[in-house]
């Protein structure tokens, strides 16, 4: 795929920092207080800053806050954080009266020995849950002595994903309480220069509007400051609690006067690709729909309402069928037909008329749907320079006909033999998710979850907007030979209006003066390629400001979007290839102090005569394999025994080479 289809950096403040067993939203007259001004029984959040720095589209974002107790008596105090699912932690750090403890990444068996020990003593909690659509809650709580001062400071990474036309960063604030000092600040750094950049959110007043939010940007750099004094923070005048809690949402894109751009920096490149103003790709497109007796109700009224939107949006140049699947399949037409006015017209009422019944055939119905588009392509009944896709919608799992979920893969694998994709939504959680990413993923598409809720109907659509303008077809991104290494993905079965190819690498000579890139790819009209070339002198003259961010960035760009692709991978590789897979991301999270499905984060407090351990584990979409809890056990006073807090990724059983392993492995690569 050309994009990743969810916003790029998500991160939300869910309450800075909050006192166990205190009321969360207090609301009361200012004249009848009996604590000081901010102070929630006993503790002081006097400071959370939400610090987002972004260069060339990777995020490097730092979440802080800061508290004192002013009880007589010891309190424990959590600190909760939502980050996007897509992130990957970098470092957590606490700091009690100037003490900071670092954390550590290590491999996840190494840091397990901890984990079992605590397990042993009935000493374990979980940092880390799924927390709505597209985020995931970092928890952490602890002991605060009386006159303490505690620091939080979470930070994570992420590349931001062009979405839609625009790059997002979603922020969900909610602080819970009133803070002395409370910022959001975000930086981009874009060396195409930025050309739009906005930032609303749902609490907003106007007195905010006016003196608490600024944005700007000029160039190649753009800035938001979200800065609200305590009485901007009331929820009314005479209120304690807070209006700070809703979306904070930035938006912005760059510049295009050319469809690529190609930065390098200290021997690491990355090339951005997203042409513009090209004519759309006919599409031929074959809706697979459950009509099974579970989608009965809300949900199949949802889907009918999202098809009839669809079809509003069907392009006359298109070709389509609906493909009906419970116990039996049935069809709108025999063939693919053209989106005719006559045509979207029958379709609608066909729409309207579906009605459910019965069990859940997914094989039948998918490969129905395969045949019928590979049948048209050979028949020459779709226009030559058309590309094909199948969408499918869900709400079970398979338990008719042929149900088991590594037979249907391989049937539906070996029928689309590569040729186009297959785009699984799954509906609700009563369905095994892993089964449809992993059999979308292999055939070169993606999965999605569709949240049950009012607005079901609309996230149908919206998938649909983000498919439904294919500019180019078979996309490869071609380097000149020995001169690059280590390449993230760089072929692509479509690229959509809207989003962006992003490949990274190495330089194998870092003194070369010239670099050339071409992107090949097939147009609705003829074939194409676009080259970019650049000067490596000015390349590094242009590229002098990138220190207003941070130096390192295209080298931590590739590394993320290398483990992140390696991961993939490993979904659907057995045996010896996982575990090379396995081994290669492995190395890169601990080299890169990434916590991700391989890898986990301990840091260590010392404290009197034990040893604790708290455990997160990353959540899956699959919705398995994590538990949260508070993390029990930090002592009331607090210079003393030693607490360990686990921070891990989340992922499926898997086989954990052994370093020697890890080096055959890394020798054979070699």
């Amino acid at each position: 795929m050309a994009s990743a289809w969810w916003p790029c950096l998500i991160l939300a403040l869910l309450s800075g920092l909050a006192a166990s067993g205190f009321p969360r939203s207090p609301s009361r007259p200012l004249g009848k207080r009996s604590l000081p001004e901010g102070v929630v029984n006993g503790i002081e959040v006097y400071s959370t800053k939400i610090s987002c720095k972004v260069t060339s589209r990777f995020a490097h974002n730092v979440v802080t806050t800061r508290a004192v107790n002013r009880a007589d008596t010891a309190k424990e105090v959590s600190f909760d954080v939502e980050l996007p699912k897509t992130a990957f932690i970098t470092n957590f750090t606490l700091t009690i009266d100037g003490v900071t403890y670092p954390g550590n990444v290590k491999e996840k068996e190494v840091a397990k020995k901890q984990y079992e020990k605590a397990v042993s003593q009935g000493k374990t909690a979980g940092l880390v849950k799924a927390s709505g659509r597209k985020l995931e809650k970092f928890t952490v709580s602890v002991n605060v002595a009386a006159g303490s001062k505690v620091t939080f400071e979470l930070t994570y990474e992420e590349l931001l994903k062009r979405h839609k036309g625009k790059y997002e960063m979603y922020l969900k604030v909610q602080p819970k309480q009133l803070v002395k000092h409370f910022e959001i600040e975000a930086d981009i750094f874009e060396p195409q220069g930025i050309s739009t950049l906005d930032a609303e959110a749902s609490f907003i007043t106007n007195d905010l509007l006016g003196s608490a939010l600024t944005k700007s940007f000029s160039g190649r750099k753009g800035r938001v400051s979200f800065k609200p004094s305590m009485d901007q923070q009331r929820s009314c005048p005479t209120c304690t609690d807070s209006l700070l809690n809703g979306d904070f949402i930035i938006t912005y894109d760059v510049n295009r006067e050319s469809p690529a751009n190609v930065q390098i920096v200290n021997g690491y490149f990355v090339h951005f690709f997203a042409p513009q103003g090209l004519p759309v790709v006919p599409k031929n497109v074959v809706f697979v729909i459950d009509v099974s007796g579970s989608m009965h109700g809300r949900k199949m009224e949802q889907t009918k309402d999202a098809l009839l939107k669809i079809l509003e949006d069907v392009k006359e140049d298109d070709y389509l069928n609906f493909i009906l699947f419970s116990g039996d399949v049935t069809t709108w037409k025999d063939t693919l037909v053209q989106a005719t006015p006559e045509n979207i017209e029958e379709a609608r009422t066909f729409v309207k008329n579906i009605d459910d019944q019965g069990m859940t055939n997914i094989n039948d119905g998918l490969l129905r749907g395969i045949s019928m588009l590979n049948k048209a392509r050979e028949e020459h009944s779709v226009p030559e320079r058309s590309t094909s896709i199948v969408i499918m919608l869900t709400d079970g799992d398979p338990n008719v006909g042929e149900s088991r979920p590594e037979k249907i893969q391989e049937n539906v694998r070996n029928a689309i033999g590569g040729k186009f994709p297959l785009y699984n939504l799954g509906f609700g959680n009563n369905l095994n998710y892993n089964f449809l990413e992993s059999m979308a993923l292999e055939n070169h598409g993606l999965a999605r979850r569709i949240y049950e809720d009012s607005d079901a109907n609309l996230q149908l659509q919206g998938f649909y907007e983000e498919v439904a303008n294919p500019l180019l077809t078979d996309v490869e991104v071609e380097y000149p030979e020995n001169a690059i290494q280590d390449l993230t993905q760089s072929a692509y079965q479509h690229f959509y209006d809207g989003s962006e190819i992003v490949v990274a690498g190495r330089l194998l000579d870092e003194d070369m003066n010239n670099f050339k890139a071409d992107v090949k790819g097939h147009g609705a009209i003829n074939d194409l390629t676009f080259t970019e070339e650049v000067d490596m002198k000015e390349m590094e003259k242009a590229l002098k400001e990138q220190d207003y961010i941070f130096g390192n960035y295209i080298e931590r760009l590739w590394a993320y979007l290398t483990i992140e692709q390696l991961l993939e991978k490993r979904k659907n590789a057995h045996g010896e290839e996982k575990e090379n897979l396995t081994a290669q991301a492995l190395d890169l999270s601990l080299k890169y102090h990434f916590v991700t499905p391989l890898t986990s984060m301990v840091v260590t407090k010392p404290e009197d005569n034990e040893d604790q351990t708290a455990i997160a584990d990353k959540p899956g979409e699959g919705g398995h394999g994590f538990f949260s809890g508070p993390l029990h056990g930090l002592p009331d006073q607090l210079p003393a025994s030693s607490n360990a807090l686990l921070l891990r990724g989340w992922g499926p059983p898997l086989h954990h080479p052994s370093p020697a392993e890890r080096r055959r492995h890394l020798l054979q690569r070699r």
